[in-house]
């Protein structure tokens, strides 16, 4: 009897330690110790020996935000969603305007998004380019969803003859033309400034086929350069290679998978047409780009150099930056930017 009755009593606070412990492995886990940060940034272009990795990096299609640019701009366009070809809704641009009468030495945004995405609402450095007195004009291009290639290229240069077409009624100076574009827009830029007069990708029907589609100043922002070799480069790394899929973002832009047709990729490869007459080139890149391989911008500068002036190229590597990033708008790399384009344009 004594022995029931003790039963009966303890059995009550059993089942409430039970409880007790079932709560207890229910908590939240104590929170992981932070990861250790890196004792170093790396010090060399991406080899064999220093890739990119995946880790930490954003791997989705090329660009970083709907339009390229990383920080909001705060300027307010002085002339919005001008078109500048009938053929599409989407061929239409922005222009910002600085401070003054002008008119004004202007830099063209294209944007970047992997040929697939992204648009002309955000062109990166506006407010930066806009104190330092220069104009800005982003422009909206077709999408691969849209028009294969090369109906990209063909925009940027209509955008490009239009606006100088049309550079009284905007305040701009037609001699002093820069091009600027991020990732897929980066390609577009080096393919802008590298094909100047070359009627294959010039797309004289869209209008002002009198005008030049000229620039007289690039800047390349870790823009793909040979479609080709992109999987190569990062072989051996810990980055996706996933370009020469049938689905990856520049198969989907010349509609097939790029090694399958090789002639339409090289249609899109500024190195094509590269002659020695292209103007100065800033091409920057970061260390941990996980997009787009940064061999991709090396290829590029040294086919340029090849045929021009050294002192006319600079390629940059950005130490720890990804595809894109705070490293990108940092004040001195921002400097670096408005340095090189005011020596290109006479500022």
């Amino acid at each position: 009897m004594v022995v029931q009755a003790a039963q009966r009593f303890l059995r009550p606070i059993s089942i409430a330690l039970v409880a007790l412990v079932l709560v207890a492995g229910c908590a939240a886990p104590a929170a992981p110790a932070p990861a250790a940060a890196p004792t170093s940034a790396p010090t060399a272009a991406p080899t064999a020996d220093a890739a990119p990795t995946a880790e930490g990096q954003n791997v989705m299609p090329q660009g970083k935000g709907p339009a390229g640019g990383m920080t909001q701009v705060q300027a307010t366009p002085a002339f919005k969603d001008v078109a500048y070809a009938t053929v599409s809704p989407t061929q239409t641009l922005d222009v910002y305007l600085p401070e003054g009468d002008g008119p004004f030495p202007v830099v063209i945004n294209v944007h970047g998004g992997g040929f697939m995405m992204g648009d002309k609402s955000n062109p990166a450095l506006a407010d930066q380019l806009l104190a330092a007195g220069y104009a800005v004009a982003s422009v909206n291009y077709r999408l691969s969803g849209e028009a294969l290639a090369p109906a990209q290229i063909e925009d940027v240069k209509a955008a490009v003859r239009f606006l100088r077409a049309n550079a009284a009624d905007y305040k701009l100076d037609p001699d002093r033309f820069a091009a600027f574009g991020q990732s897929a827009g980066g390609n577009l830029v080096a393919l802008l400034g590298a094909s100047c007069g070359v009627d294959a990708i010039e797309g004289a029907a869209l209008g002002n086929a009198d005008a030049s589609s000229c620039a007289q100043a690039i800047v390349d922002w870790f823009g793909p350069i040979d479609f080709l070799q992109m999987d190569a480069q990062f072989a051996g790394t810990s980055c996706p290679v996933t370009h020469d899929a049938a689905d990856s973002p520049e198969s989907k832009l010349v509609g097939a998978a790029i090694q399958t047709v090789p002639d339409k990729v090289k249609m899109m490869n500024p190195i094509t047409y590269i002659d020695g007459d292209e103007p100065p080139y800033l091409i920057q890149r970061g260390s941990a780009d996980c997009n787009v391989p940064p061999a991709q911008s090396q290829l590029l500068h040294d086919a340029l150099v090849a045929k021009n002036s050294a002192d006319k190229m600079t390629i940059t590597l950005l130490e720890g930056a990804g595809h894109g990033g705070a490293e990108f708008e940092s004040e001195a790399n921002v400097k670096v930017v408005v340095d090189f384009l005011n020596a290109a344009l006479g500022k």
